[in-house]
């Protein structure tokens, strides 16, 4: 028997098969594909390769600004995926060697959970054996919603979710995105940058949902000049072959026609199939988890984005890793006050703790700091012409509340806007702390200055 059986092998999984493991128990991890999840396989790290390949060839078109000539800039695109596919390769590789380190068992199958058996024990089988473990901890990630709409299904290739387009040996010529989130911004940044005409369909009045309004608003105007069309405010009401039928604001019926069309608005927990019902776990969007990530049944955890809840990869490894020191009985609870979200553009976005529209509508008395990323004098060195902004949300003690950043590389300065709201500290306390010179991160510490 096994002290500890996980379902799913992405990022909650793995690495809470890692820690478990690193502390003595005794796991057993279930993974029908490929370790690393969605985000390894078809989503983080993928995009992340083949966005990068565009920036460098974005780069390459306009090295001119930086006094360097590249004559006939160019880009092939079997070399850009065979690029991705070593990288994912290499880096599932990584997460085998840490399983195999961890001393984890890895089953590459298919698992649904029978029940418990007499001893109380879990009882779990795959097509081939049956497994029991004290306890367990479900990770089986989400896949992306296809919603009803009209003429959806029957359009065969034309439509691609976020795995589908992946696969693509080529880019679209012409590409419309429904939905105007994180997913939806970074394909339409990739196949702007390689040329495709992109048109973007949102239902919502804005890009990028939830996050920061002003800067959703400045990110949509870059993308503007680049050629993107947005169409906000939108409902999708059919696909006929490869045209997207949907209506504008004022209601008038609209179409926009492209070879591919990325169906990108959301994504919903897999739970169908895993046997939840055997045991009695309970969900609605997703399991229902406690801070300590317990199910209503003693035994069985859960992580990631089968809860429902915040569904990113950087979650789902911190609620792996809480399950596990709650098994440990280790007294950690998770906290969502400072999860980082990060687009992947090219200007980059990034964002942590409230935005000044959800410190609004809690009725907070906040003030909002803001400078432009060109106080930065690494900024200026290295964007040439780059538009960006960073806004610090203050309430009325000091205590910073929210960072939203546009701008390169805006994803590798977030983390310190991370530790600060995850530790309460204030604008006094923030200024205190050195910052590197020169580097992009300063602006936060410019920001502050203007209180």
């Amino acid at each position: 028997m096994y002290d500890l059986a996980i379902i799913g092998g992405g990022p909650g999984g793995y690495v809470a098969a890692e820690r478990a493991g690193a502390a003595g128990m005794n796991v057993v991890l279930f993974e029908r594909r490929e370790l690393g999840g969605v985000c390894l396989n078809e989503g983080c790290i993928p995009t992340k390769t083949l966005l990068y390949s565009a920036k460098v060839y974005e780069y390459a078109l306009h090295a001119d600004k930086y006094g360097i000539t590249v004559p006939e800039a160019a880009f092939d695109y079997a070399k850009i995926l065979k690029r991705k596919e070593k990288t994912v390769r290499k880096l599932v590789g990584g997460v085998k060697l840490k399983m195999k380190n961890a001393d984890v068992e890895v089953v590459k199958q298919e698992v649904t959970i029978a029940g418990k058996a007499e001893d109380g024990s879990f009882v779990l089988n795959t097509a081939e054996q049956s497994y029991s473990a004290a306890k367990i901890l479900i990770c089986s990630g989400s896949e992306a919603v296809v919603p009803p709409i009209p003429g959806l299904r029957e359009a065969g290739e034309a439509i691609v979710t976020n795995r589908e387009i992946l696969a693509l040996q080529e880019p679209p010529k012409e590409l419309v995105v429904i939905g105007g989130g994180v997913i939806g911004m970074e394909f339409a940044s990739l196949y702007n940058s390689l040329g495709s005409k992109v048109t973007v369909i949102e239902m919502l009045p804005k890009i990028l949902g939830p996050m920061d309004g002003a800067i959703s608003a400045m990110l949509q105007r870059i993308y503007t000049k680049k050629g993107v069309e947005f169409h906000l405010g939108c409902k999708v009401t059919a696909i006929e072959g490869s045209t997207v039928v949907y209506t504008d604001p004022e209601g008038q019926e609209c179409r926009a026609a492209a070879d591919r069309i990325l169906v990108s608005v959301g994504r919903r927990a897999n739970v169908a199939g895993l046997g939840l019902e055997s045991i009695g776990v309970e969900f609605g969007r997703g399991i229902k988890v406690d801070s300590h990530m317990r199910t209503n049944v003693p035994g069985v955890w859960a992580a990631g984005d089968v809860t429902g809840f915040s569904m990113l990869a950087h979650t789902a490894s911190r609620e792996g890793e809480v399950a596990v020191a709650d098994m440990l009985g280790k007294p950690v609870e998770m906290s969502y006050k400072a999860v980082p979200g990060v687009v992947y553009t090219n200007p980059e976005v990034a964002g942590v703790g409230l935005t000044q529209e959800e410190a609004e509508k809690q009725g907070l008395d906040v003030k909002i700091l803001e400078l432009p990323m060109a106080y930065s004098g690494r900024f200026v060195a290295e964007n040439e012409g780059g538009e960006g902004v960073c806004r610090i949300i203050v309430d009325a003690a000091g205590k910073v509340l929210g960072v939203h950043m546009l701008g390169n590389p805006c994803s590798e300065m977030i983390h310190s806007a991370c530790i600060a709201i995850e530790k309460e500290m204030t604008v006094e306390q923030l200024k205190e702390v050195i910052f590197p010179h020169p580097t992009v991160s300063e602006i936060v510490k410019e920001v502050l200055f203007t209180l």
